[in-house]
């Protein structure tokens, strides 16, 4: 019932990116065919655990062999888009480029994934996402006062620029089709994708309002009402209490209201304030100040690991993680009041539904069985 129901997609396995981008259009109801070639399964004997590729049906074929191309060609007719993730000029050297796919389907949306993009000087490079976060202009501004930059997990290049984006653009892409009845090639890079999330930042930089120094500004620890703080039991609490109104609340409840402290906005008691925050957070434990803060209008919540957030009573009445086969993961994500999205199913072992999705897709027994006895399907 997802709003991309009778949306039929190929995606063209991966690492990353790639399948993320799938999970989230097969999250959102669209089929998502998983093309996977020959070869042993990474998460073998547990795919369960691959909950990257939850919610699509996988086939197996060898892109090497001209009948595997032809077929996936042939899938193409009746596709609405297809994604991959190689490096540029891999699809081309397979047969597989937008020019033969768009030849065959002039309605197909072809999505690329790349960390640089399909063309320019490092468009061939290899790299991974801490190189294409550095190169983006966001690595440098992540990490604290005086420190080398903090490498963040891969959310920023690798999901958010890179497989939401491309996720985003495919709708995009479908969408434009409806008026102009045409296909096109997505090019989303995730250098490009994570250097679009910096957009507010590079308004504030060239407005004068954001130092290049990491942990000076509003928002990157360097303000002492904007930061994590360690507890008596070893553990964390946030803290974003910008407004002036917020600001307020924090010192009252700490008991900081009545202190002779700075002004909030004057730097030079920063330090000072920092100090008074440090000392009294680490005079109870997380869950205490969970008892005094949390639902307040300090803008607090506690830190905490993926096992913690999965049993937090807000994400519990939210349903905002779910299990499927008893595996805990994130529920799909955004919401819809007529279309609720939801997921298909668990992630496929290796490639467990070949003669299932090419009998659906109108294939006859007697080409499934040929495809197998020359080794083009597996």
């Amino acid at each position: 019932m997802g709003p991309l129901e009778g949306i039929k997609l190929i995606e063209i396995a991966g690492i990353g990116p790639g399948p993320y981008c799938a999970m989230v259009l097969s999250d959102m109801g669209a089929e998502v065919i998983r093309v996977v070639r020959p070869g042993p399964d990474p998460f073998a004997p547990n795919p369960a655990g691959d909950l990257l590729s939850r919610g699509r049906r996988s086939i197996g074929v060898d892109l090497k062999h001209p009948d595997g191309v032809a077929l996936v060609l042939d899938l193409i007719d009746r596709a609405d888009g297809l994604f991959e993730g190689f490096r540029p000029g891999v699809m081309e050297r397979l047969g597989l480029g937008p020019d033969p796919c768009l030849e065959r389907n002039p309605r197909l949306v072809y999505g690329r994934m790349t960390g640089f993009g399909q063309d320019g000087p490092l468009a061939q490079a290899a790299g991974h996402d801490i190189n294409y976060i550095a190169l983006a202009g966001v690595l440098a501004h992540i990490g604290r006062r005086d420190q080398p930059p903090t490498p963040p997990i891969n959310l920023i290049g690798d999901f958010g620029g890179g497989g939401l984006l491309l996720a985003f653009g495919m709708v995009c892409a479908l969408l434009e089709r409806v008026r102009s009845g045409k296909g096109q090639v997505v090019d989303a890079a995730m250098v490009d994708g994570a250097a679009a999330l910096m957009t507010i930042f590079h308004s504030a930089q060239q407005s004068g309002f954001w130092s290049d120094t990491p942990g000076h500004n509003l928002i990157d620890g360097g303000a002492p009402f904007y930061d994590v703080y360690a507890t008596a039991d070893g553990r964390y609490v946030s803290v974003g209490s910008i407004e002036p109104q917020f600001y307020a609340r924090l010192l009252e409840i700490t008991g900081l209201a009545d202190e002779d402290l700075s002004g909030q906005m004057d730097r030079d008691g920063w330090p000072r304030m920092r100090e008074r925050l440090t000392e009294i957070f680490r005079s109870k434990t997380r869950d205490e100040w969970c008892d005094l803060m949390e639902g307040s209008d300090a803008c607090f919540a506690p830190v905490l690991t993926m096992a913690e957030a999965r049993e937090h009573p807000h994400n519990r009445a939210r349903g905002t993680f779910v299990e499927i086969e008893g595996i805990a993961q994130p529920g799909p994500a955004p919401r819809f009041s007529r279309t609720p999205p939801e997921i298909a199913r668990p992630p496929a072992r290796g490639a467990s539904h070949t003669d299932e999705v090419l009998t659906e897709w109108g294939f006859a027994a007697e080409d499934i069985t040929r495809l197998r006895d020359a080794k083009a399907i597996h």
